[in-house]
């Protein structure tokens, strides 16, 4: 029996946008509309994007002007993470942490970063959790000990999933500014407190390749032809969008370009080039 319904949420334009709508997004929700063939995309913003890749993407979809979450600014002065994230005016990334799950404990369905691209249809075992989260691999906490870190950049919930609710009641006390306070972390502690509320999925499923120099160069520099079991990538894009960041990969967004996926011999243009316009 279903439980999440076969609805898509993408949340974009938090900030205002100054150029045109990317290939990759467009990417992005093209593969989503044609490997899951949702009932329907729901695309949530507060700025709409423009351009041409925008206007084709557009009538598959269903705009949700997003009312916005204010955030307690005096978080990000308490540490020097969230000063950088401050500075750097990051702060609409926790914006839509919050936005997905008050979306999803709503309406529910299936939420979805931007920055992913779908590889094969989600199955439909998945559909009968309440919640789904997966594995991103162990991370250390605050003193060094590697424990279980369940990522945000996908989620599967039934409306009002306790899950998902518990998750955002929560998280108004544990953000403290930092990236994951009170997105994977939580999630994860609240997995290890209530693990009946929450179906867990292997770290291939939705994050092939992690977050790590590596895992980007695996994507954007290298072909990885290993595709089993593997249903979207993630990826974050926060660490090259930026041509003047190359402390992950030498890859940046200037270089995601139609030529690029085209004529690339990588694992991301290899996965991508069947959705270009």
């Amino acid at each position: 029996m279903s439980m999440v319904p076969r609805l898509f949420h993408f949340v974009f334009g938090l900030k205002e946008q100054t150029e045109p709508f990317h290939l990759a997004h467009y990417l992005c929700l093209e593969s989503c509309r044609r490997i899951n063939r949702p009932d329907a995309i729901w695309f949530h913003y507060a700025n709409e994007p423009h351009g041409p890749l925008w206007e084709r993407i557009k009538p598959h979809l269903t705009l949700r002007p997003v009312a916005r979450t204010a955030l307690p600014l005096a978080a990000y002065a308490a540490s020097e993470e969230g000063r950088g994230i401050a500075a750097a005016g990051w702060s609409y990334a926790h914006e839509a942490d919050f936005i997905r799950l008050q979306v999803l404990r709503e309406h529910g369905g299936v939420y979805a970063d931007i920055d992913t691209l779908f590889v094969a249809p989600m199955p439909d075992h998945l559909y009968g959790h309440a919640c789904v989260l997966g594995d991103e691999g162990a991370l250390p906490d605050e003193r060094g000990i590697l424990r279980p870190s369940l990522c945000n950049a996908l989620i599967l919930a039934a409306p009002g999933a306790p899950f998902v609710a518990r998750w955002l009641d929560a998280s108004y006390g544990a953000f403290d500014g930092k990236w994951t306070s009170h997105s994977c972390q939580l999630a994860s502690r609240l997995w290890e407190r209530h693990p009946e509320l929450l179906h867990v999925v292997p770290r291939q499923y939705f994050y092939r390749h992690p977050w790590t120099p590596d895992g980007m160069c695996n994507l954007f520099e290298r072909l990885d032809p290993d595709v089993r079991d593997v249903f979207s990538l993630h990826l974050c894009s926060h660490l090259w969008w930026s041509a003047e960041r190359t402390d992950f990969t030498r890859f940046h967004a200037g270089l995601l370009t139609e030529d690029y996926v085209r004529a690339g011999a990588t694992t991301y243009a290899m996965l991508a080039r069947p959705f270009l316009p």
